[in-house]
């Protein structure tokens, strides 16, 4: 395979080998050419993070608390710790979805996982339990839109297949991306699926701006009504069988 240069990144590294990465020079280049749109999106951040708390979070959060409690014993939120912009660590709040367990911070949650709760289930397919992370967007640590953040262990592994890796890592991560409207969300369990997930974040950090910022926040909430849409009807077949 050719060597790619950093925007594509699709250079595969030696085994056993992190490479270097020249990250200071990459960062003050890159914050030189999208000054405004980062001072823009940073402010866009915080309204829309404070309209979804107000708005949304502060009936919803209750409701989603009480169902979690019922499910399983233990916290409401999952705490994890993730890699965020400039490589630096943060730590990432969602609702949490699995029973507690000590591979949390390690293995991730796969389709038909026996650590996810039923109730769960139902937050990770209509990606609800990713909602307090507009906490995250408040104080900084997320965007509303960029690469979604890993866990350090999974950033380790993917370093390992793909050189440069901490490209993605250019721009704060987001609550969603170019890469979840595109299909490409929950685990990562194959070379191609790290790759092609990669592409699309490296896409997003070339390309970024208010107008993709924009159209991948609609497409995200459209896929949002229609997978509870299609939720919805399935529930409703199932109470009809005899």
């Amino acid at each position: 395979m050719p060597e790619a240069n950093y925007h594509t990144n699709l250079h595969i590294s030696p085994a056993g080998k992190i490479p270097a990465w020249n990250q200071n020079g990459i960062i003050r280049s890159f914050v030189a050419s999208k000054k405004k749109y980062l001072f823009v999106k940073r402010c866009f951040d915080i309204l829309f993070a404070l309209l979804i708390i107000v708005l949304v979070m502060s009936w919803l959060l209750p409701a989603i608390a009480l169902l979690i409690r019922l499910s399983s014993k233990g916290p409401i939120f999952f705490r994890q710790k993730r890699v965020g912009a400039k490589g630096l660590s943060f730590m990432c709040i969602k609702f949490r979805t699995m029973v507690l367990n000590a591979e949390a911070d390690e293995i991730q949650a796969n389709e038909n996982d026996p650590r996810v709760t039923r109730i769960g289930r139902f937050l990770r397919k209509t990606n609800i339990d990713e909602l307090p992370q507009f906490f995250n967007v408040l104080v900084g640590d997320m965007s509303v839109v960029g690469p979604r953040p890993h866990m350090l262990a999974d950033c380790i592994r993917f370093s390992f297949v793909i050189s440069s890796y901490q490209f993605r890592n250019l721009v704060r991560p987001g609550i969603t991306g170019l890469a979840q409207v595109n299909g490409y969300h929950g685990p990562t369990t194959d070379y191609e699926s790290i790759v092609i997930r990669y592409f699309w974040d490296a896409q997003y950090v070339r390309k970024a701006g208010l107008w993709l910022d924009m159209r991948i926040i609609a497409i995200t909430i459209s896929q949002g009504i229609r997978n509870l849409f299609v939720m919805g009807v399935r529930s409703l077949k199932k109470k009809k069988k005899p």
